[in-house]
């Protein structure tokens, strides 16, 4: 028997704190519980993968690089933050009325019918709505590793367990594997495509025909967080498939390439049955204010400015790969906002030492390595980066 809205509230908040949280705010607080207990790693997720615990976190307002969080550093547009102004004043009213001018908007770029999106505060949102719903009896999630872990963290949380695939040897999702490590319990596919830590790509044409195929045994869920910043772009994009009737979730944020990642606004597309599953418990769209909802509605018009950043950023990593090349480090193929790269000192000291310098950045372990992840920040940002590699590292 499926969880009441209440029981469901009560598991929630046990499992993950509060689901609107933002993503940075749960981070800071694991961050927090694993310095007062001294661990070196912040979640052991599993043998192969983990995030370091930084040292104490600066205050952001005065460091010289914030490169942590995989923002946009020139966000939002104009046009979103005038619409965002505006919609303050009618803060005294509820905004269905907006929220569902916006599913329509967002129905007709996508391709799909209004009972196919589903509203959120942010993508990780709805990302750890699905994984309350899909694991409360239990159940296994197959997902990449590494990967971004919000939701694979949920689904444990939540009762469920997680079948890692490591990924292959030119970074792409592994997608035979994972097919052949699906088995009777599992209950959801889980791929973020660009990747997150790896920042790589799997092939379009393969994961299409991937979702097509094993969408008939078990939900897939896409995550597409930076699919607007990939070369691409929407052509690489899973959307069509949910129009076509397969059972596939593809979930998208104004977090990254609209830089709105502090007004809390994403959604989810999947056929009506399976969002329906969410719906009935959670209901899409508490959450999300007014004003946030005007600004999405925005910036989504302003298709100038959205080029201008993705160009701006590519300016940002090309400057980063080139200076990685320059010193014969190497580094992973990115498609996306950030690049992450293998140091030659143990995760935690690196932190440290970044950190002095008033950068800040992330740092992982997997396959034997540590890693450095950096986000793209404006150009000073990056050249602040630099110059700090070069007194640590090189």
């Amino acid at each position: 028997m499926s969880l009441n809205r209440r029981e469901w509230l009560k598991r929630g908040a046990l499992a993950m704190g509060a689901v609107a949280v933002a993503p940075t705010d749960l981070w800071a607080k694991t961050v927090a519980e694993a310095q007062s207990k001294n661990n070196k790693f912040l979640y052991n997720y599993s043998n192969s993968f983990d995030e370091y615990t930084p040292p104490r976190f600066p205050d952001l307002k005065t460091v010289k690089a914030r490169l942590v969080w995989n923002e946009n550093p020139h966000g939002p547009s104009k046009m979103a933050a005038k619409a965002f102004q505006e919609a303050v004043m009618e803060g005294n009213h509820y905004s269905w009325g907006s929220l569902g001018e916006l599913v329509g908007q967002i129905s007709e770029y996508e391709g799909v019918k209004p009972s196919n999106v589903m509203m959120g505060p942010g993508s990780s949102d709805l990302l750890e709505k699905t994984a309350l719903v899909k694991f409360q009896h239990g159940g296994n999630v197959v997902s990449g590793d590494p990967s971004y872990m919000s939701l694979v963290s949920v689904a444990k949380a939540a009762g469920g367990n997680w079948k890692a695939v490591k990924l292959t040897d030119d970074y792409q999702h592994d997608l035979k594997a994972m097919e052949e490590a699906i088995d009777k319990d599992t209950k959801l596919v889980y791929i973020t495509n660009p990747n997150n830590p790896t920042a790589t790509m799997t092939d379009t044409e393969d994961l299409k025909d991937f979702c097509k195929r094993v969408s008939k045994k078990v939900p897939v869920f896409i995550d597409e967080a930076y699919i607007e910043l990939s070369p691409e772009g929407l052509n690489a994009s899973m959307a069509p498939l949910v129009a076509e009737g397969y059972d596939v979730y593809v979930a998208r944020t104004f977090s990254k390439i609209h830089g709105m990642a502090g007004l809390r606004v994403g959604y989810m597309l999947g056929n009506e049955k399976s969002l329906k599953e969410i719906n009935d418990i959670t209901r899409g769209g508490m959450g999300i204010t007014g004003p946030s909802i005007a600004a999405a509605s925005a910036s989504m018009k302003d298709e100038a400015y959205l080029t201008d950043c993705k160009a701006k950023i590519e300016e940002a990593r090309d400057y980063t790969t080139s200076y990685l090349d320059s010193r014969g480090m190497d580094y992973m193929p990115s498609n996306t906002n950030f690049v992450i790269f293998p140091i030659d000192m143990d995760g935690d000291k690196f932190l440290e030492k970044i950190y002095e310098k008033k950068v800040v950045v992330r740092a992982f372990k997997f396959w034997d390595k540590d890693w450095c992840r950096v986000s793209m920040g404006t150009m000073k940002e990056m050249k602040y980066f630099t110059d700090a590699i070069d007194e640590i590292l090189v």
